[in-house]
């Protein structure tokens, strides 16, 4: 779908920051850079592994890099909304995510895009997202 919008979980922008696996780069070939997004909730998650390692002197430059190439979608009140929706059902499921998988769950519900991750345990939760993951080749 062409306008389907795409976020990145944290995992995956670190992936593709490195460059591996090659499979994500096959994927985004696929999508208008335009429909591909992070929260800004990675995007704190990124600076922190960059301010946790001083001494890799690359590191910031490719995380600012791609920081400046990619879209930050703000958490808004709908995120937060659906913060508290997601975490309760979640809860009520036994199936709690991580306090950042939530946040990024939730940012990713709120605005509809397709979450892509390799992150096992957003797919506990499904049912109540839309998930891909771009660490698998395509299938053609």
């Amino acid at each position: 779908m062409e306008d389907q919008r795409y976020m990145l979980d944290t995992n995956t922008a670190s992936y593709l920051i490195k460059g591996e696996p090659a499979a994500i780069r096959e994927h985004l070939r696929n999508v208008p850079m335009a429909n591909v997004c992070i929260s800004s909730i990675t995007e704190a998650e990124l600076l922190l592994g960059v301010a946790k390692k001083p001494e890799a002197k690359r590191l910031p430059i490719v995380v600012k890099e791609f920081l400046l190439r990619v879209e930050i979608l703000p958490w808004d009140s709908d995120s937060a909304d659906s913060y508290a929706q997601l975490r309760t059902a979640c809860e009520n499921e036994g199936k709690p995510l991580g306090t950042m998988d939530m946040l990024i769950a939730a940012h990713s519900v709120a605005v509809g895009t397709i979450l892509i991750t390799n992150d096992k345990a957003f797919y506990n939760v499904k049912h109540h997202l839309m998930l891909e993951d771009w660490t698998k080749p395509i299938a053609y």
